[in-house]
Parts: structure tokens; C-alpha cells; sequence
């Protein structure tokens, strides 16, 4: 009895935990994954991408800002469609795959902007690797860290 009242408050935790955030103040470009076709179905997503600006940053998804919710007939958020995400940040460009989970227009601009929600699907490597150490230092990153990746060490 003990351990299911455990078990229960331990998923009750793990629903409830947010990945820490950072904020990201550094250019976004978004663009959509290929799409598989079938028979003589052709979607052609390439050369289509948005910039944008981050906003804030974490282990499980991104924030950021766009001029559109759309890329001409195609939604950034909706359809479970894979994005590629490019962010710029201080030690270098990382690259990841997310899915738009939300987004919401702000009314306060002159111009429209949305500001969109999307969880991070698929990163690995030297993308992931820069990531923490982005989560780690935010947009100040230390100089021996610098130093060390500019000399491929």
C-alpha cells in the first residue's frame, strides 16, 4: 500500500516538473522536416522557413517569436508536423527537430507577431551538447569554454 502511494505521488511530481528555462534572446530560423509522399501525392516543403527571434530555451522545447503562424498554406503549429529549428546562440548554431505545440498572437506590437510553443523531438550530438552548456551558462558562456571549442579541443 506503502509503495502504490508512492508510486502516485511520483507521477503526480514527474507531470508537474518543468525543465528549467532560459531566456534566449538569439535568431531563430524555422523551416518544415521533408515529407514522405505517396503515390502521385507531392507536398514540397523545401526552401520554406521563417525567422524569427528566441525567447526562451530548455531540454524540452522553445519559444520564440514569428512574423506568421503560417509558411503560405502550411501552419507552424497543429498536424503534429516536424519543424527544423536553427538557433544562434554564443557558442555556436544548434540544429534540432520540434513539433509547434501552441502559439498566441501579441496585440501589444505595431506589427503582427505571434509567439509560438514547440517541444523539442529529436537532438543529439554536438547540437545537444551545446544546448546544456547553453542551459548551464545562459547567453554569457565562459572564456575557457570558448577557448577550448574555438581550438577543436
Amino acid at each position: 500500500m506503502i509503495r502504490e502511494l508512492v508510486t502516485k505521488l511520483s507521477s503526480v511530481f514527474e507531470r508537474n516538473a518543468h525543465h528549467a528555462r532560459k531566456k534566449c534572446d538569439a535568431p531563430v530560423r524555422v523551416s518544415f522536416a521533408p515529407v514522405k509522399t505517396t503515390g502521385n501525392l507531392h507536398i514540397t516543403m523545401d526552401g520554406l522557413a521563417i525567422s524569427g527571434e528566441g525567447v526562451d530555451l530548455s531540454k524540452a522545447g522553445i519559444g520564440f517569436i514569428v512574423s506568421s503562424i503560417r509558411i503560405k498554406e502550411f501552419y507552424l503549429v497543429g498536424q503534429e508536423r516536424t519543424l527544423i529549428v536553427e538557433v544562434d546562440l554564443p557558442a555556436g548554431k544548434i540544429k534540432f527537430k520540434a513539433v509547434g505545440r501552441r502559439y498566441n498572437k501579441l496585440e501589444h506590437l505595431s506589427t503582427e507577431k505571434y509567439f509560438v510553443g514547440a517541444e523539442i523531438t529529436e537532438i543529439s550530438g554536438r547540437n545537444k551538447q551545446l544546448l546544456e552548456e547553453f542551459l548551464r551558462f545562459g547567453m554569457t558562456r565562459p572564456a575557457a569554454a570558448a577557448a577550448s571549442l574555438e581550438m577543436g579541443n
